[in-house]
């Protein structure tokens, strides 16, 4: 077994998480909105931040796998695969990397650890890396020797995105924004060539040309998936997924809810907005609740055929027949106070990772959420995120888990 998700809450087995890196040091104030940032996280604190997550997860018996590990493991056992891999992730860079491709191949080539050269292409590539015989003249005069020719990647340790893990699939995201597009390049490496995920099947592709991201993927059953029509993921990627996710015989999802959410970076992914907690609750951001439209998707009468409507009712009530239970409650991230739920929510309130039923993993600093979840109880494990946060994601979002026990 590969990959095994049909919840967002049984108890978390194996989990993937990427450990901020220098790219976080490569954020300038002029190129944070380019590289979807609003603050410049400080890397240390950040990464203590994130060794306390990671560790807390260990303690609560989940497989801790990084991101780098995985790829550069797949570069070390397949050598092969290096100059493959630096060819295609320099050719899908933009802006002044193509006019100094070959240079840029000749620089990364040179670096003989596996894990150094991937953690170098995540960080970026200045241009007085570059040799200087190798520059060009009037570049050099007229450009800064630091600015980047190969883009930091600093959204990285938001693992969450770049592909979702379906069932016993995964869907390999087109991302959003052209920022994040290379991202995925190290799950399609891993997915197709690393021992423990090779022949995973793949739900979406990241050539596809509609975007989706895994911020918008909630798996709530084994029936039952809910995907964010959202500022990063379109109705026409959703159709996608839903035709290949519902095409795979051994699959067992029957249904797809599509909510569509309004389309405001606050609200980018469905995550940010609402996160299961239990097995009949739910984390909320009321400020959705009024706009929300749900629309269900199934099998058409045809093979390959897809049918769909909108759903009328209450946000609880659809969850709760979709998911077979009695009732459904929605805790409302910052409660009653609209002031609170939406300072708590743009500071990933609503974004918990659970880890069992009944237990999640917060920030800290969202005192008036915490507390009304375990007034509702949830138990609470709360980590520190003052620099974390500055990246707009919460533990949701900084973890993908690869393999969940059957609820």
């Amino acid at each position: 077994m590969s990959v095994y998700v049909t919840s967002e809450i049984g108890k978390l087995k194996k989990v993937m998480l990427h450990r901020p890196g220098v790219e976080l040091e490569h954020l300038v104030p002029e190129e944070l909105e380019r590289l979807l940032f609003d603050d410049i996280p400080y890397l240390e604190t950040a990464r203590r931040e994130h060794d306390l997550f990671a560790g807390l997860l260990r303690e609560n018996g989940a497989e801790v796998c990084y991101l780098e590990d995985l790829m550069a493991d797949v570069l070390k056992e397949q050598p092969q695969l290096k100059s493959v891999f630096v060819r295609q992730f320099v050719g899908e860079a933009e802006g002044a990397a193509g006019k100094f491709e070959n240079q840029l191949y000749e620089y990364l080539m040179g670096m003989e650890e596996e894990k150094e050269l991937v953690l170098k292409v995540m960080s970026g590539v200045g241009m007085h890396e570059l040799k200087p015989g190798s520059r060009s003249p009037l570049v050099d005069l007229v450009k800064s020797s630091s600015r980047f020719i190969l883009d930091p990647i600093p959204n990285l340790y938001f693992t969450r995105d770049p592909f979702a893990v379906i069932g016993r699939g995964v869907s390999l995201n087109h991302m959003y924004s052209r920022t994040r597009r290379r991202e995925t390049i190290f799950g399609e490496y891993i997915l197709k060539y690393h021992r423990d995920f090779a022949g995973t099947p793949l739900y979406y592709q990241r050539s596809c040309p509609f975007s989706i991201e895994g911020g918008d993927i909630l798996v709530l059953s084994e029936k039952v998936l809910a995907v964010g029509i959202s500022q990063r993921t379109t109705p026409e990627a959703i159709e996608g997924l839903a035709e290949n996710v519902f095409g795979d015989q051994k699959g067992s999802f029957e249904t797809i809810l599509a909510l569509d959410i309004p389309s405001i970076r606050a609200y980018m992914h469905l995550d940010t907005v609402c996160t299961q907690v239990d097995c009949d609750k739910f984390v909320i951001h009321p400020g959705i609740l009024n706009s929300l439209r749900i629309y269900a998707i199934r099998r058409g009468r045809k093979q390959g055929e897809l049918q769909a409507e909108e759903l009328s009712g209450e946000l609880a009530d659809i969850l709760a027949e979709y998911l077979e239970l009695d009732r459904v409650t929605l805790i409302r991230c910052g409660g009653k106070d609209r002031i609170a739920s939406e300072r708590e929510q743009w500071n990933d309130g609503s974004n918990t990772l659970c880890i069992e039923p009944g237990r999640v993993v917060v920030y800290d600093r969202n005192d008036i959420t915490n507390c009304i979840l375990e007034e509702n109880g949830v138990q609470v494990l709360r980590i520190p995120g003052s620099e974390l946060s500055r990246g707009r994601g919460g533990p949701r979002c900084m973890s993908m888990p690869l393999e969940r026990e059957k609820m």
